[in-house]
């Protein structure tokens, strides 16, 4: 009898202790495909800095039809990857996200513009075709649009086409100028053929207009929890642990990113360039959002001209809690 409780003590206290050492899950919903633009997080996972924070961390890609926000609205994820501009449009119509962490620093947002055109300035888009993502990639346009005094509905405005997420408008002469980012459309439309003495590009950056891209963001009521706030403050913490190794070793995390995509879509040469390109972005962050680009985002989605992506200065749509503890 008492090898038998021995036995079963033995067994109860294994039991407990694994229990005690199992790590938290958490699910992180991507804004996009499988790609470089993601890397950090696949660099995080590869090498074990999640494990490291007794995480037990699921990255789901995105696609066309899938919209972050609405998944983490779902339950569908712990985690969203999302624009500043939609989230704050998602938070001022009811849905209430939060800002956690920015590993991006600056935006790779690009108009790319046919010079055969005559398009030197922002000043000759009036009365040509411009595409444009929607699912609320669109407000950074039309804010600056508004800040150009351009209308969006042809006439002496521009003519707004509904891009979708290729660059087919511009290689196929349908319009004059098509939306790229740094990292990617941009170079499908040179490999297209198209060479870079054809083409000027205008960067939101450099047009006074940037807004946020790729901030960590979840639902408020996740943060009156203190263990839910320790278990971001992890995530966070070994996710720009990756960041930082994918940017010292681009070439390396490329490779991660493609051992990752199932889809197998994606090509050695595009994701080594685009991990170049992202690592830019992310150069200077530490994961913590700087307020001063916060304000310049809020400003820029409420200068819009009469139709304002956000018509009210928005509350509670940024912590630094949770990086205030990954900093530690």
């Amino acid at each position: 009898m008492n090898k038998l409780l021995t036995t079963a003590l033995a067994g109860a206290l294994t039991f407990a202790a694994g229990l005690a050492q199992a790590a938290d899950d958490l699910t992180l919903q991507l804004k996009w495909v499988t790609q470089a633009q993601f890397a950090g997080y696949y660099v995080a996972l590869e090498n074990g800095y999640y494990g490291d924070e007794d995480l037990n961390v699921t990255i789901n890609a995105g696609g066309p039809d899938v919209a972050p926000a609405q998944v983490l609205a779902g339950g569908g994820a712990d985690v969203i990857i999302d624009w500043m501009p939609s989230a704050l449009a998602a938070r001022e119509g009811g849905l209430p996200l939060v800002n956690i962490a920015q590993p991006f620093k600056s935006s790779g947002m690009m108009l790319t513009c046919r010079k055969d055109t005559g398009i030197k300035t922002p000043a000759d888009f009036a009365g040509k075709t411009l595409g444009v993502w929607f699912y609320g990639n669109e407000y950074p346009f039309l804010s600056w649009m508004g800040k150009l005094g351009l209308g969006t509905g042809g006439g002496d405005g521009v003519t707004v086409l509904k891009q979708g997420f290729n660059v087919d408008p511009i290689l196929q002469g349908q319009a004059a100028c098509v939306s790229t980012m740094t990292y990617n459309e941009y170079w499908q439309i040179i490999d297209a053929g198209i060479g870079a003495e054809d083409l000027v590009t205008f960067k939101y950056e450099d047009q006074g207009v940037a807004t946020l891209e790729d901030g960590l963001y979840v639902l408020e009521d996740k943060l009156s929890d203190a263990g839910e706030v320790d278990k971001l403050a992890r995530f966070v913490r070994a996710s720009m642990k990756g960041w930082k190794w994918a940017e010292e070793h681009p070439t390396e995390a490329a490779m991660i990113v493609l051992e990752a995509d199932e889809t197998g879509a994606q090509t050695e040469k595009h994701q080594i360039r685009m991990m170049g390109e992202v690592a830019k972005l992310t150069a200077g962050s530490n994961g913590a959002l700087d307020e001063a680009d916060y304000n310049r985002t809020v400003a820029t989605l409420m200068n819009g001209g009469s139709d304002p992506v956000i018509s009210k200065e928005p509350t509670g749509a940024w912590t630094s809690v949770v990086t205030d503890l990954a900093l530690k």
